[in-house]
């Protein structure tokens, strides 16, 4: 794909998107005195990655020297090196010798007759002569795009004093354009031409998120996921083709449907299919053929009437049409938009007599019917039929965004006055869209239909299409429930329909789970009614979700019910469904073996069957799982995992950010974990969603907690048990933050209210039986008793819960037990307090226990702390005067480091508590003391200490 075409130009480095592993080597190697080549196709970005480069690079250059090629140029001798030196040259001519000055001038000014066969060694002295002198003066920078094009003379020029100029402050910052295989190396000859220790870094493709977020960034938004999706797939990822198809949509009166061609622009064409001409009539049409079908071979070629493929297909092999991978299965063209621009430039019946030939050669019964159906002209019930049946054998294999084009073609040829009519079909690939993951098309689908359609039936589920493609954002479409009770009449299996949702809608919106419970059993009663087992059995999982969360005792009764014969297949693994509902139950009541085995069963189901949407949510599932049992490492990459899902579908991503948030502070980057769990929250008071706000906030609670602000995590967490009683949940092991909040209260010298919140939510744990919970909880009880003098009981009960968490697979709580008895032996929170038996008794200094322990769960955020604690353990003071035994624990650590003579900040990083949290305990300290400042907490110590 070459061509005298050239990549947009743009410099602001915020404009560069999906570069980032890129720009990092960039800058360590350019921060380091060291050059860099950037290369890559056509149109993937690699002079927009030298602009941005280059505008950061310039600022520690005393010298800046650019030059950027073009082909049409590539033939006038020495126009690269004017660019370079023409500017500086009369600063350092007269440090050149005379023969040198005299042939670079000459060069430079096309005076004369200079060329490199008369002057070869003058003018490659002349050029290493000058790019040193100009070094003697500071740092230059040299800036060359499009080294390809390069006149002849300056290449060899600027190649010879590249090679010679190791040592020297001069960094080269340098694009080529490759072809586009990614082993190809004809950036080497450039390389070798390069200042030595050159780093060669390929520009890649962008992943499909990221180009929606190009496409957004430049005004083209509003596109279905479905159409994005395309994008990627036809442009390979290259940012200037995603642009220009972009653009091309936009400017187009029609968008097209799932499965159909996108519109490729001119400019284009022009550029992939510029060597078109060299083939014969056959040769092209040989392509189209191929171009047209999913996965052409040279056997479907042959079936389909194209008996000299071989050659043909050779010959456009040797023009770089056709890959030449040796290992590449089947045909496969050099990009996807060479496919997609031969198949542009075919007209109407050229397309229909490829499709014919490939619905009579394929042996796929999908492919068949798919070719069938745009070989045909119009409506054809045959046609319709046959596309139906492909759009069932898709959704069966697992490929519901196939099944949505195929439903689509079939709503197309299906006559109007056929059963099934073509609105029943648009909806069932409008429901496979959903399955899909492809919610916005799926909406756009339903409201096709809405707009007129008369049936009830009809509209109503398009009105539940339009419900379950708005997720978590009720609040848009709160208009749509009077108009789908009204259109659903007295009907009791389209009532029931719309009472399911509006359960959802009481859950999510007005944060009522009493009302939601209520709303699934009166939807589930209805559907039993009208004999719709498919709806009572989704009704029946919501009933009992939220049972489970309330505590209600008719959970357990209410999961057989949704889980009794007969069965809806696809509804037994639906995130909503009775297996879901059952694996909550099971992992809030630590039967994590269990619930692990439960939750896989259910992730393999729906990844072969395509259910995007309930991959998603069991892909959290299990990585909770793996949390819960202290498997850090293995939560992580499943959270992680999960929310690049989410990111790429649009589906869930405040839930999704919320909980890889908890795993990354159990796991991975506390600083993540807090950006995640604020991005939920964000999120969640955007959609009004209040069930997952108090999750995102739980979330946001413990990132805090772990990264030290103990202060902000009691405010995040006090906002949590505010919304909990609000919403009616009982059960402490929906959120499992109590001990979290008991935690930092103790942190913050609040150990009355950390008390409260322990025995209020003890006394519901030990009716629900949450042993995990109550263990939890006696460890947070011990941190109170500590901070109150205790210090015998308080080690005894650390001890307690710590055997206890283990015995329950709960390996991270086991550790953090751990930790927190190894500080309160390491520190004791009463200075000076006995044991049992009077005697004072330090504890031994020692992290090795729940160092093992959170190695154990690589728990990465949680053994920097140990190491931190291990290498500067807090002291108490020499002696304290009685009144300090008034204050708290932290008021306690807080005074004792004062005296020891530490800063705010000295004392925030030994205590894992923030510097604003260190000046509030000083201020409860000054006011409990009856003193002003820290000095005079010195004073005090030093009052008492003995001579």
């Amino acid at each position: 794909m070459r061509g005298d075409f050239h990549e947009p130009a743009r410099s602001r480095p915020d404009l560069v998107i999906g570069r980032e592993e890129l720009f990092a080597g960039a800058r360590e190697q350019l921060s380091g005195g060291g050059s860099v080549l950037v290369h890559g196709p056509a149109g993937i970005g690699k002079s927009t990655v030298l602009r941005a480069l280059a505008a950061e690079c310039a600022e520690s250059a005393r010298t800046v020297l650019r030059c950027s090629a073009t082909e049409s140029e590539s033939h006038l001798p020495f126009l690269a090196l004017a660019d370079l030196l023409g500017l500086v040259v009369d600063e350092i001519a007269d440090r050149l010798p005379a023969p040198q000055r005299t042939a670079l001038e000459s060069a430079l000014t096309g005076r004369g007759e200079s060329t490199l066969q008369r002057d070869g060694l003058a003018l490659r002295l002349a050029v290493l002569s000058a790019f040193r002198a100009l070094a003697a003066r500071g740092p230059v920078l040299i800036v060359a795009d499009d080294l390809q094009w390069l006149d002849p003379a300056s290449a060899e020029l600027l190649g010879f004093a590249a090679r010679r100029l190791g040592g020297t402050p001069v960094r080269m910052l340098t694009a080529v354009r490759t072809e586009t295989e990614p082993q190809a190396q004809d950036h080497d000859r450039f390389l070798r031409a390069s200042v030595p220790e050159t780093l060669a870094l390929r520009v890649a493709p962008l992943a499909r998120a990221k180009v929606a977020e190009l496409l957004a960034r430049r005004g083209y938004t509003g596109l279905p996921r479905s159409t994005v999706r395309d994008i990627h797939r036809t442009s390979g990822g290259n940012p200037l083709f995603a642009l220009e198809l972009g653009r091309a949509l936009a400017e187009s009166p029609t968008r097209p449907s799932p499965g159909e061609p996108l519109p490729v622009p001119t400019s284009l064409r022009a550029l992939v299919l510029s060597r078109l001409d060299m083939l014969s009539a056959e040769a092209r049409h040989t392509l189209l053929v191929a171009s047209a079908g999913a996965r052409p071979t040279l056997a479907l070629l042959h079936a389909a009437g194209r008996e000299n493929a071989e050659a043909e297909t050779g010959s456009a092999a040797a023009l770089g049409l056709l890959s030449t991978e040796r290992d590449a299965p089947g045909i496969r063209f050099a990009h996807p938009l060479v496919s997609a621009a031969l198949y542009a430039e075919a007209d109407a019946q050229e397309r229909r007599a490829a499709h014919s030939a490939l619905s009579r050669a394929a042996s796929d019964p999908i492919e068949r019917a798919r070719h069938l159906a745009l070989a045909t002209i119009g409506t054809d019930p045959a046609v319709a039929a046959r596309l139906g049946e492909a759009a069932a054998a898709a959704r069966d294999r697992g490929a519901p965004s196939v099944a949505v084009g195929l439903g689509l073609l079939a709503a197309r040829h299906t006559p109007a006055d056929a059963l099934p009519g073509p609105d029943e079909r648009r909806l069932g690939a409008a429901e496979d869209a959903l399955t899909a993951g492809e919610t916005d098309l799926a909406r756009d689908i339903a409201r096709q239909v809405l707009s007129r359609a008369t049936a009830p039936a009809e509209r109503v589920r398009a009105w539940m299409i339009v419900v379950d493609s708005a997720g978590q954002a009720m609040a848009e479409i709160d208009a749509v429930f009077p108009q789908a009770l009204a259109d659903a009449g007295d009907d009791p299996g389209l009532v029931a329909l719309v009472r399911y949702q509006l359960g959802w809608r009481a859950l999510l919106m007005d944060g009522e789970m009493t009302k939601a419970r209520e709303e699934a059993a009166r939807s589930a009663r209805l559907a039993a009614r009208a004999g719709d087992r498919r709806t009572e059995l989704l009704a029946l999982g919501f009933q009992a979700q939220m049972e489970t969360l309330m505590g209600h005792p008719d959970a357990p009764s209410t999961i057989q019910r949704a889980m009794r014969e007969p069965q809806d297949p696809r509804v037994a693994c639906d995130h909503n469904g009775a297996g879901a509902a059952r694996f909550r139950w099971l992992i809030m009541g630590d039967r994590l073996a269990e619930a692990r085995t439960a939750i896989t069963t259910l992730l393999r189901e729906v990844q072969r069957r395509g259910m995007v949407e309930s991959e998603l949510h069991f892909l959290r599932g299990l990585a909770e799982t793996e949390l819960r049992s202290g498997h850090c490492g293995r939560a992580l990459d499943l959270a992680r995992e999960s929310l690049r899902l989410a990111r790429d579908t649009g589906i869930g991503e405040a839930a999704t950010a919320m909980f890889t948030s908890l795993a990354e502070a159990a796991g991975g980057d506390v600083d993540r974990a807090l950006s995640l769990a604020r991005e939920a929250v964000d999120r969640a008071e955007e959609d009004g969603d209040m069930v997952y706000l108090s999750r995102a906030l739980g979330a946001l609670g413990h990132a805090q907690l772990v990264a030290g602000d103990a202060s902000a995590a009691v405010g995040s967490l006090r906002r949590v048990r505010e919304l909990e009683e609000g919403l009616g949940v009982i059960d402490p092991a929906r959120g499992r933050w109590h001990g979290d909040l008991a935690e930092a209260l103790v942190r913050i010298g609040e150990t009355a209210e950390a008390q409260d919140v322990i025995d209020v939510t003890r006394r519901r744990a030990l009716r629900l039986e949450r042993e995990s919970v109550l263990a939890v909880l006696d460890r947070a009880e011990a941190l109170v008793r500590a901070a109150r003098g205790e210090q015998g009981p308080a080690e005894r009960q650390l001890a307690s819960a710590q055997d206890r968490l283990g015995k329950l697979g709960y390996g991270l709580e086991e550790a953090r037990a751990a930790y927190a008895l190894a500080g309160l032996r390491t520190f004791p929170q009463a200075a000076g307090s006995a044991r049992a038996g009077g005697t004072v008794v330090p504890g031994p200094a020692s992290y090795d226990e729940a160092a093992r322990l959170f190695r154990r769960c690589r728990a990465l955020p949680w053994l920097r702390q140990i190491e931190a604690a291990a290498a500067h353990p807090p002291a108490a003071p020499p002696l304290a005067p009685a009144a300090l035994d008034t204050l708290a624990a932290t008021e306690r650590q807080v005074a004792a480091l004062v005296m020891e003579g530490a800063t705010n900040r000295e004392i925030a990083g030994r205590l894992f508590i923030s510097v604003k949290t260190v000046e509030a305990t000083l201020t409860r300290v000054y006011r409990k003391l009856g003193i002003r400042s820290r000095v005079d907490i010195v004073r005090l110590a030093a009052e008492r200490r003995p001579d």
